[in-house]
């Protein structure tokens, strides 16, 4: 025979506390999860590298592309803030949204030639390769 069991409607004060300090609970997940950043598609083609970034929401001012030592970073931060006054309160409302994704560039990219669009939530990146070398020996002294 089963026994009777009190069933809270409400969460006591134990139980909120222990879903929370839970390992299925708030803090097992990472701060920035890979559902946060945008997705990015790479396409190698003959003459170039050519990055899909789905990134909507946000105009072609908020981005930000770096090259530095064969790093390319891909950035953007929006803000947005909303107020409204009445005669008896007020009300402030902002949003936020950023992310920045960093890949490293391959050797034969011509770093000169790289350029970016963006439209309708799509920045495309056009990463030029180099022409290989071809040929050209150099002699070695030895000392």
């Amino acid at each position: 025979m089963k026994t009777l069991e009190k069933i809270n409607t409400f969460p006591s004060l134990k139980s909120i506390v222990e879903d929370f300090w839970n390992t299925d609970g708030f803090l097992s997940q990472p701060l920035f999860s890979k559902s946060m950043y945008p997705t990015v598609n790479i396409i190698d083609k003959d003459k170039a590298y050519e990055l899909k970034v789905s990134a909507p929401g946000f105009k072609k001012e908020d981005f930000k592309i770096a090259n530095e030592n064969g790093l390319l970073t891909i950035s953007a931060e929006k803000s947005s803030e909303h107020t409204e006054e009445k005669e008896n309160y007020l009300r402030k409302e902002f949003s936020t949204s950023s992310f920045s994704r960093s890949f490293r560039l391959p050797d034969n990219i011509s770093e000169d030639q790289i350029k970016a669009t963006y439209q309708d939530g799509l920045l495309n990146i056009s990463l030029a390769k180099a022409s290989p070398q071809k040929g050209e020996v150099k002699e070695i002294k030895i000392d």
